[in-house]
C-alpha cells in the first residue's frame, strides 16, 4: 500500500489556472491523488475538486493575477507547479474575427501564461521542484480548418514554452507544454450544440484523431503530471502530444 511520503508529488504545491472545469479540474484531481495540494484559480472555481484551495480570478488583468497567486501561495505554503490551462475558443478563417476578439483571445490565451508565470516567478525560485506546464493545442502543429486565431494563440504558447525553457534551464525552473488533440471539454460540447448536425459533427471530430475518438480530459492530465513531475527533472523544453497519433500518424480510413 502506497503511503503519502512515497507519492511522488507529497508535499509540492500546484496552481492550475482554468482549474474550475475541464482539463484544469481533472489535472488538479491528478495531482493531489499523488499527494500535492493545489489551488484552481478560474473565473468560476466553483467546479474545481473537493480539496482544492478555489480563487476567483479574470487571468486578463494582472493586478488580480497577482494578487491570486500571492494568495495561493500564501494558502498552499508556496508554489512548486503553475499549470497554465485557462483559454478560450475562436472559430473562423482569418477575416472572421475583429481587432477586438483578435485581443480578447491572445489577452486570455497568451498573455495570461506570461501574467501568472510572472508572477508565479517569485515563489517558484524559492522551490527545488519548480516546474511550469503550459496547454498548447494541435493546433499549434498542423493547420485546422476554422481556426486562424485560436491556431495564432497556441502556436504562441508553444514558442513561448521553449523560449521560457531555455532562459530558465540553468536556474532550476523546468518548462513544458501539453499539445492535446481535440478535447472532451465543455468548450467542445458547446461548440456541438451550436452545429446545425450535432452527430455528424461529432462523429467528424472523432474520426479526425487517428484512434478515432476525442482526447479525455484525464489523459491531458496525465500528460500534465509527468511533465511536471519531480522524477523527471531532465525533461524541459518538451511539446508533449496527447492527440490519439493526429500529428504523426496517417491511418487508413
Amino acid at each position: 500500500m502506497t503511503t503519502q511520503n512515497e507519492l511522488e508529488f507529497a508535499g509540492l504545491k500546484a496552481i492550475v489556472t482554468g482549474g474550475g472545469a475541464g482539463i484544469g479540474a481533472a489535472t488538479i484531481r491528478a495531482l493531489q491523488s499523488r499527494g500535492a495540494t493545489a489551488a484552481a484559480l478560474d473565473l468560476d472555481p466553483s467546479g474545481a475538486p473537493e480539496g482544492a484551495v478555489q480563487i476567483q480570478v479574470d487571468v486578463t488583468d494582472s493586478a488580480a493575477v497577482k494578487a491570486a497567486v500571492d494568495s495561493a501561495a500564501e494558502q498552499l505554503g508556496g508554489i512548486d507547479i503553475v499549470i497554465n490551462n485557462a483559454g478560450i475558443g475562436a472559430q473562423g478563417q482569418v477575416d472572421a474575427n475583429d481587432d477586438a476578439e483578435w485581443a480578447r483571445v491572445l489577452d486570455v490565451n497568451v498573455t495570461s501564461v506570461a501574467r501568472v508565470t510572472t508572477a508565479a516567478l517569485p515563489h517558484l525560485r524559492r522551490s527545488e521542484a519548480a516546474v511550469v506546464v503550459n496547454t498548447a493545442s494541435i493546433a499549434s502543429a498542423i493547420g485546422l480548418p476554422e481556426r486562424v486565431l485560436y491556431s495564432a494563440s497556441k502556436g504562441a504558447v508553444q514558442a513561448m514554452t521553449l523560449a521560457m525553457a531555455t532562459d530558465w534551464v540553468r536556474d532550476g525552473i523546468r518548462v513544458n507544454a501539453v499539445v492535446p488533440g481535440t478535447a472532451n471539454t465543455p468548450w467542445i460540447g458547446r461548440l456541438l450544440e451550436k452545429a446545425e448536425d450535432p452527430e455528424a459533427e461529432r462523429a467528424a471530430l472523432d474520426a479526425r484523431q487517428p484512434h478515432g475518438r476525442l482526447v479525455e480530459p484525464e489523459e491531458v492530465a496525465e500528460a500534465h503530471c509527468y511533465l511536471a513531475s519531480p522524477r523527471n527533472r531532465s525533461t524541459t523544453g518538451v511539446l508533449l502530444p496527447i492527440d490519439g497519433g493526429m500529428t504523426s500518424l496517417r491511418a487508413r480510413s
